[in-house]
């Protein structure tokens, strides 16, 4: 989940209701151009570069809830995925503006479990993809499964919640 982007990115995000993608929820959205790395032989978006945009999107809404790679590295705490799926449903091409809304589907009280959900919109509002991840938190240096610190528990449960957001047993 921290897979830290290596391109300079333009970055547009905010916490909104955004007429475009038809939302009235608040939610999470990250907006970026499609650049020339992102394509591939068939000069659409690579299948890869999906999943670098939600990687890139569930950092910032971390950041944005005080959950920097900073903080991370000082508690030696960084979110794994168990599972990354992703259902392609329309081409996106170069110089084409993406935003990605991210919301959790799914987690434990704790926060030690979670699965989120981004779509991808086209920049006329069309749905591109969705990628649904599900993910915990690991100890960098036991390199084992724990449980974020009491106060980060309680600013990941502020991430926008989808409509069908479930609580995970135990």
């Amino acid at each position: 989940m921290l897979y830290l982007h290596t391109l300079t990115l333009q970055l547009n995000h905010r916490y909104h209701s955004d007429p475009i993608l038809n939302e009235t929820n608040m939610s999470h959205t990250y907006t970026n151009k499609v650049m020339w790395s992102h394509l591939d032989a068939n000069m659409h978006m690579r299948h890869s570069a999906y999943a670098d945009f939600a990687a890139q999107a569930r950092i910032e809404a971390l950041e944005e809830l005080g959950m920097d790679l900073k903080t991370f590295q000082r508690l030696h705490i960084g979110p794994i995925l168990f599972r990354e799926e992703t259902t392609y449903l329309r081409e996106v091409g170069i110089n084409e503006e993406v935003t990605i809304k991210t919301e959790l589907t799914a987690s434990r009280k704790d926060g030690a479990r979670w699965a989120l959900r981004h779509e991808l919109y086209k920049e006329d509002g069309v749905k591109a993809a969705v990628i649904k991840v599900e993910g915990a938190w690991m100890d960098v240096l036991k390199r084992k499964l724990t449980v974020l610190p009491e106060e980060l528990a309680q600013h990941f449960m502020e991430l926008p919640r989808s409509a069908d957001y479930v609580e995970l047993d135990g």
